[in-house]
């Protein structure tokens, strides 16, 4: 069973994000403890609920709907997921209980934003950019031209490597403290190219790790 709590700037944009979870299958609780056997989505304006659950071990996912409440160590600053109302459904269903960690590779374009969801961030603008290679410019990371030129290069590698040494066995540290999604987002200029083969291979490596579900999602190409 998974356990949310969500806030938000005020009551309204609370009972909103309450709302959706209920019409998805959760249940609505009033403490910190989770209905048995149940998805159980719990709604707060205190920090101090927060630290009660951290105190007590109980194992959530922080949802905050709206913008920044301005509170210090409240459910802005501590969120997993920053939402707005359009996502909440789709977040709703991708939380639902999971017996297997699920790790997203996310490939996406600095100028339109860090995703919300991005627990860890790879900026890969170091390396030489595709799209100043007039044959390769029309194309993007899932072909085998770009992908090449992308890999090919000695940091791209190193990048990988060392991502993947320090992701890897850690892994099974976010799935003891309840947290069954992990996005790991890979940044370039356009979110084309350099990010899209990046995201691609990484997740093709983390195939091979047992225990947990992979994807890759390339956002500029899906929008």
């Amino acid at each position: 069973m998974a356990l949310v709590i969500v806030g938000g700037i005020d009551e309204g944009r609370v009972e909103d994000a309450l709302a959706v979870f209920e019409s998805e299958g959760w249940t609505r609780v009033r403490s910190g403890a989770p209905a048995d056997g149940a998805d159980s989505v719990l709604a707060t304006h205190d920090p101090g609920v927060l630290r009660e659950a951290d105190a007590r071990g109980i194992r959530y996912v922080l949802v905050h709907h709206g913008p920044d409440d301005g509170v210090p160590d409240g459910t802005y600053a501590r969120a997993h997921h920053r939402v707005e109302r359009a996502e909440l459904p789709g977040l709703a269903r991708r939380l639902r209980s999971r017996e297997r960690l699920l790790v997203t590779c996310l490939a996406f374009a600095f100028k339109n934003g860090i995703p919300a969801e991005s627990a860890w961030v790879v900026d890969t603008r170091f390396l030489d950019n595709p799209y100043w290679v007039p044959e390769l410019r029309p194309l993007d990371g899932r072909d085998a031209a770009v992908r090449d030129h992308v890999l090919g290069q000695p940091a791209a590698g190193a990048l990988l490597d060392g991502l993947e040494a320090t992701v890897v066995p850690i892994l099974p540290a976010y799935a003891e403290r309840g947290r069954m999604e992990l996005t790991v987002a890979f940044g370039c200029t356009g979110g084309r190219h350099r990010s899209v083969a990046l995201a691609a291979e990484f997740a093709r490596r983390l195939d091979r790790v047992d225990g947990i579900d992979v994807e890759c999602r390339l956002r500029e190409l899906e929008a």
